[in-house]
């Protein structure tokens, strides 16, 4: 077997395979995001991260250099993962001859997105952290929105067929969605009423406003619309 050494991820003065090395640091870098993604990042400390691991504070050395450097690498799973889920949700949508962009919303502005703090997108759930964090995880949450961005873009350019504007609706769109979430999930907990009401009224205007668009059509609207007769 090959070992890594003298300590291990546990902090103990044993070995561990490389592989087991891995899980271990993905253990951690898992751990370290839910908690992130609940409570903030200055909010959590080593001690509490590693036990959410599943491993003592002593070993957290072994696979990082620094809070930084683990909150690097938990911004840049994020924004991969997330990007991975953009474009599934979008192939989930064109294998049903749906609107993508609809779909998006649809998602995004959901009561069970809402509620889920510890994953959904990375965008919005470090949203609050980003401009505190180091040079390393700053570049990588700008560089997951602007890939949301041009993801948006993108589609815009493929429904309407043509580029003139597409970037300029990806960020107004895109804004409004992570505005309304965050405001809806910021009372949540105090006032249900209220979060739905955003979080409902927010949802229907944007999609009448994609409904309104010029040049854009939903696929389910394209197939129930009959051909003019000749």
């Amino acid at each position: 077997m090959d070992l890594i050494g003298p300590l291990s991820a546990e902090g103990g003065e044993v070995g561990v395979s490389r592989q087991q090395a891995v899980e271990n640091r993905h253990a951690i870098v898992a751990a370290a995001e839910k908690l992130f993604r609940e409570r903030g990042v200055d909010a959590v400390g080593l001690a509490e991260l590693m036990k959410a691991a599943g491993f003592t504070q002593g070993g957290f050395y072994n696979h990082f250099k620094s809070k930084d450097a683990l909150v690097a690498a938990v911004m840049q799973k994020a924004m991969e993962e997330g990007g991975e889920d953009f474009d599934s949700r979008i192939e989930n949508a064109r294998s049903d001859e749906a609107d993508p962009v609809k779909r998006n919303i649809q998602w995004y502005l959901s009561p069970e997105h809402r509620g889920s703090i510890d994953a959904g997108c990375p965008l919005s759930g470090f949203v609050g952290d980003a401009r505190r964090l180091g040079d390393v995880a700053r570049g990588s949450y700008a560089e997951g929105l602007a890939s949301i961005l041009e993801r948006f873009t993108k589609i815009f350019e493929e429904t309407e067929g043509s580029s003139e504007g597409s970037r300029k609706k990806a960020i107004n769109l895109f804004s409004q969605m992570v505005g309304t979430l965050l405001l809806s999930r910021a009372v949540a907990d105090v006032d249900q009423a209220l979060a739905d009401e955003i979080l409902d009224e927010g949802r229907q205007h944007l999609l009448a406003a994609v409904d309104t668009q010029p040049g854009v059509q939903s696929r389910e609207g394209s197939r129930r619309r009959k051909p003019a007769r000749t």
